[in-house]
């Protein structure tokens, strides 16, 4: 299929900043548009190497004919869902807001897609939380593995997934389900790699004595946030409507041995304790991925390595923090 429109919805966030950045530069005919909060206040930061090569329209999702509005607008041909509220932790102090935000919003926007007889592609990023924790004779985990919401973030993508299977059987809409198992994304500062690399990076820099976590027996399997935007493109193209897939890295290890080698690449010793604040009611720790039926279907494979993707990381990092030290 010819992708001429893309929408992205939370275009200005982690992921979706780091996506519309994939498309500008591989796909450069290919109109990119976003759809953000009005007050949201990461825009000019993460979209600021693509300025001006995309166009963000105001739009809460949770207010349906602002919805239907910018669809209206837009017309896309592909629009990728990544709007969420995604922080696991503070699901569990507020629960009802991140259900509210993220089902509804996922309701609000299949509704309008359906109400503006729009026929685009929509990508529905979901996660590996729907699995929850899970019985070690399903790992590695495949897309039948029973769901199993351990937050009530996960409660939301569960959700959101099943939604998006209910307009396809229903109105035939072309929805693709993607299950995203953990990736290094330097732009989120809730995921353990990020506040690890942050840390760090303040510790070396004199801003910081002592680098804090939670949970560090969690088993993750890892892939870098670039490829991981890459493989919702290509899902795009090469996926089948109704299906859901897997995606994660090639590399599996626990929390605890991600924080050891950063440890290693430091500048100066790393002290650091628990943090019981930092610590959920429930925790997954066993998230290993079967991506067989994704390879299958579209022949992709991540690009960066590990060690490319802890590099790019942590010099972000310090990059940041430097700038940050510069400015005060």
């Amino acid at each position: 299929m010819e992708i001429r429109k893309a929408l992205i919805t939370g275009i200005t966030g982690s992921g979706g900043s780091y996506l519309a950045e994939h498309i500008v530069d591989h796909h450069p005919n290919v109109e990119v548009h976003g759809i953000a909060r009005w007050h949201s206040t990461t825009a000019n930061n993460n979209l600021s190497e693509i300025q001006g090569k995309v166009k963000v329209h105001e739009c809460d999702l949770s207010d349906f004919s602002n919805v239907f509005q910018v669809l209206r607008e837009v017309k896309p041909d592909a629009i990728f869902h990544l709007a969420a509220h995604a922080n696991v932790r503070v699901s569990f102090t507020s629960p009802l807001s991140v259900m509210q935000n993220n089902i509804m919003g996922t309701a609000n926007l299949l509704e309008a897609i359906r109400l503006a007889e729009l026929d685009p592609v929509v990508q529905l990023c979901s996660t590996s939380e729907v699995y929850g924790q899970v019985d070690p004779k399903n790992v590695p985990i495949n897309e039948d593995c029973p769901i199993n919401p351990s937050s009530p973030y996960a409660v939301s993508k569960v959700a959101q997934d099943l939604l998006g299977y209910t307009y396809f059987r229903s109105y035939n809409m072309k929805v693709i389900r993607t299950r995203m198992f953990a990736y290094l994304n330097p732009r989120r500062t809730d995921l353990f790699a990020t506040s690890f690399a942050r840390q760090v990076a303040r510790i070396e820099a004199g801003q910081q004595d002592e680098l804090v976590h939670g949970n560090l027996d969690s088993v993750r399997t890892i892939i870098d946030v670039r490829d991981a935007m890459e493989s919702y493109w290509v899902a795009t193209m090469k996926c089948k409507p109704g299906e859901a897939y897997n995606i994660g890295g090639p590399t599996t290890m626990r929390v605890g041995e991600f924080l050891e080698l950063l440890k290693t690449l430091a500048k100066k010793p790393i002290p650091h304790r628990v943090d019981p604040a930092l610590l959920r009611p429930a925790d997954v720790t066993l998230q290993i991925p079967n991506t067989s039926k994704f390879e299958q279907a579209t022949g992709w494979k991540p690009k960066y390595s590990f060690a490319q993707s802890v590099e790019h990381l942590l010099n972000y990092w310090r990059k940041r923090v430097q700038h940050e030290t510069t400015k005060h």
